[in-house]
């Protein structure tokens, strides 16, 4: 009897261990936290191409959207120590940043520390930019700086390319 329940443990476990393996090797498995680790806890939705007058500051309203359970600080965390949430656009690429404009984070605090809240953009929202373009075509290369957290931990700081097209006519 004792060799039949070393036996059936042994199997219990190593179809445990079957299935965790599949689990981890399935392509649909954990895919939100794959895509993560590989940086797309924050997308640039849109626009991808804007034509603005040459030389004059146009304001242009800049998208993005966070991955469902997760959130980003805002671009005025309520903590020195938190890294904010910036958007920034190469003085190499032609097309200058006058200044951006954020929207308001929301309160959101963690369930480990309900008392204490942090300043958060979650699901969508919208940079507005200021930028000025010569005449011409300028394919710019922006950026957007944040750190995405889950209600467990955060991820590394990161920066996305934000791709535009700026037309200066």
């Amino acid at each position: 009897m004792i060799a039949r329940s070393h036996v059936a443990g042994a199997v219990c476990l190593g179809l445990l261990g079957l299935a965790i393996t599949a689990k981890s090797q399935s392509p649909l498995a954990d895919t939100l936290s794959r895509s993560i680790l590989h940086g797309a806890a924050v997308e640039y939705l849109f626009p991808e191409q804007v034509t603005v007058p040459a030389g004059k500051p146009t304001p242009v309203a800049l998208h993005f959207r966070i991955a469902p359970g997760f959130h980003i600080n805002s671009h005025k965390p309520k903590e020195d120590y938190l890294i904010p949430t910036s958007f920034s656009i190469p003085e190499t690429s032609g097309v200058a940043l006058k200044d951006a404009t954020y929207p308001e984070g929301t309160d959101f605090a963690l369930p480990l520390d309900p008392g204490t809240k942090l300043s958060v953009y979650t699901g969508e929202f919208v940079i507005q930019a200021r930028i000025v373009a010569p005449r011409g075509n300028h394919l710019v290369e922006a950026s957007l700086h944040y750190q995405a957290c889950d209600k467990n931990a955060c991820m590394p700081p990161k920066a996305i390319t934000v791709p535009i097209n700026v037309i200066g006519n």
